[in-house]
C-alpha cells in the first residue's frame, strides 16, 4: 500500500471538486404566475396551458395545469420555467369533461383566453399575437376569459 505524502493538499483538492461538484452554474429558471379572470360562476376547473413553440400553439402544450373555479380570479403557476418566448391559453372547463366545448361553428361554449389578450378573426389567434418573453425573473400574467 501506498502512502500520500501530500495530505493536505489531497484534502484541499476533495473539498474543492466538491464543492465545484454542488455549486455548477445555476439553470436558470424562473416562475410564471397566471392569473385568469373573467369565469363564469364557479363550477367545473380551469385549464391552463403554456406553449413555447408557433407549430404547437394552440393545440399540444409544452406544460398544462388545472385549478379549481372556485373565486373570481385563479392563479396558477408555471415553476423552474426556462427564460424564453411563450405564449398561454386557459378555458373553464364548467362541465368537467377535460375539454373546451364547443357549438356551432366550433365556436367555444365556454369562456377562453389567450395571453396578451389575443384573438384570432376566425379561429383561435397566432402564437406571434399570444407571446411573451419570459425573463430569468420570471413573470405575472393575466388573461382574461370571453
Amino acid at each position: 500500500m501506498h502512502s500520500y505524502t501530500n495530505r493536505p493538499l489531497a484534502c484541499v483538492l476533495l473539498a474543492l471538486s466538491s464543492f465545484c461538484a454542488s455549486s455548477a452554474l445555476p439553470a436558470f429558471a424562473a416562475d410564471l404566475v397566471v392569473e385568469v379572470e373573467g369565469l363564469r360562476g364557479t363550477q367545473g376547473v380551469v385549464s391552463v396551458g403554456l406553449f413555447d413553440k408557433p407549430e404547437s400553439f394552440p393545440k399540444q402544450f409544452t406544460s398544462g395545469l388545472r385549478t379549481p373555479a372556485d373565486k373570481p380570479v385563479v392563479e396558477v403557476v408555471f415553476r423552474d420555467i426556462q427564460p424564453g418566448r411563450y405564449a398561454v391559453s386557459a378555458y373553464q372547463d364548467e362541465n368537467g369533461n377535460l375539454e373546451l366545448d364547443r357549438g356551432l361553428f366550433g365556436i367555444p361554449k365556454e369562456p377562453y383566453g389567450f395571453s396578451r389578450d389575443a384573438r384570432g378573426t376566425a379561429g383561435p389567434p397566432e402564437f406571434r399575437d399570444a407571446r411573451f418573453d419570459l425573463g430569468a425573473e420570471g413573470a405575472r400574467i393575466r388573461i382574461k376569459l370571453r
